[in-house]
């Protein structure tokens, strides 16, 4: 797991990386719209405005009225003239209408008189850049029918958003996505939808915790291998944590918020049973990557400590052969002073005397180095 990372501050913002993922033209801003009737959900299909993702199931011109029915509308790729006619037609209120046209917020829930307004935010783990990237979502309730607008390059599971309509149409008709295991739980109504797609957020953060954790274990193995490198990785998946952990927290709160309102807006206890269960799950995201964080900060610690460990090591290296290489100078430098009575001075065996003496000096001092384990 020693691969080389860009420095964070070279890595482009979620918008800018999910431009750069797309290779093809995306086609013209669309609605997806489907209903699910009696749990079961229908066939997707295209509209053009807002008012016609709404009727496009209409085909007994009863409206919203059929029981268990529940119409839900997809955005795959945000667009202001989008936006602009999904508040028209709702009236939306202004603060909320504000909060559609900014992305890059934090997970939330607000309640605007009949409107429900979810932020939610997924999570998908990018093994080779060991770097967390998150999608977000709006969604909004009024009566039997659910919005989702998605603001980055993902569905909410982690799917890449297909170029072409047919390739968004085909992952709505997958099998695996249609949701058919969970017909008890439509059958509550959008709010179960909603808590469905609470669920398949949170749990997109399991596999990014795997990863991280991956990654973490690699970082073990590379401080105790001596790599220098490591100090600068482990700074850098800290910075991964602590975005999930701060993401986890608003979701968190999201879910508590959810919980509290239960009561106020007659939730269906059944819907409630499975708001705990996600929130169960959160409980798990955020221990999980609070530990992750602690074992980080361990592992910076030991790096230090070994970063020290060897710089005290060549400091020694270092002091030993200044000290040998001191020994000859200081009797190089006695016998440079040249004064008239110096003993020796004048001997015809003090030139060799003078370079034995540095030669034994340098020889002894390295041998106590060595025993010392100074070299």
């Amino acid at each position: 797991m020693g691969r080389s990372r860009r420095h964070k501050a070279e890595r482009p913002s979620l918008r800018k990386r999910s431009a750069a993922a797309k290779t093809t033209a995306p086609e013209e801003p669309m609605f997806l719209s489907r209903r699910i009737i009696d749990s079961e959900p229908q066939e997707m299909s295209v509209a053009r405005s807002f008012a016609e993702a709404l009727s496009a199931h209409d085909l007994d011109g009863s409206g919203s009225s059929i029981p268990g029915s529940i119409t839900q509308v997809v955005i795959p790729r945000s667009a202001p003239g989008l936006l602009e006619e999904i508040a028209s037609a709702w009236d939306l209120h202004p603060v909320l209408v504000d909060d559609l046209f900014h992305a890059n917020q934090r997970a939330k829930v607000e309640r605007y008189d009949d409107v429900l307004f979810l932020v939610l935010k997924s999570a998908v783990y990018i093994d080779a850049k060991e770097e967390v990237e998150f999608n977000e979502f709006h969604l909004l309730m009024k009566d039997d029918a659910l919005v989702i607008i998605c603001q980055g390059d993902r569905f909410i599971d982690g799917t890449p958003i297909p170029a072409d309509t047919s390739g968004v149409q085909e992952y709505f008709t997958n099998e695996k996505r249609s949701w058919t295991k969970d017909r008890e739980l439509l059958a509550l109504g959008p709010e179960a939808l909603i808590y469905r797609l609470l669920d398949t957020a949170v749990d997109t953060y399991f596999p990014v915790l795997d990863g991280l954790q991956v990654d973490k274990d690699g970082i073990e193995r590379q401080v105790f291998s001596g790599d220098t490198a490591a100090a600068e990785r482990i700074y850098l998946l800290s910075q991964e944590v602590i975005d999930v952990l701060h993401n986890s927290t608003h979701l968190n709160r999201l879910t508590q918020a959810l919980g509290n309102g239960a009561a106020k807006y007659a939730i269906p206890d059944d819907l409630r049973a499975y708001l705990d269960d996600v929130s169960d799950h959160l409980t798990r995201v955020l221990a999980e990557a609070g530990e992750l964080r602690e074992a980080l900060s361990q592992i910076l610690n030991v790096n230090s400590t070994l970063v020290a460990q060897r710089q005290n090591e060549d400091m020694k290296k270092i002091s030993g052969w200044a000290a040998i290489l001191f020994a000859p100078t200081l009797v190089g430098a006695i016998y440079g002073m040249n004064f008239d009575d110096m003993p020796e001075l004048h001997w015809a065996f003090g030139y060799p005397m003078a370079l034995g003496l540095m030669l034994s000096l340098g020889v002894v001092l390295y041998v106590v180095f060595r025993v010392k384990k100074w070299m």
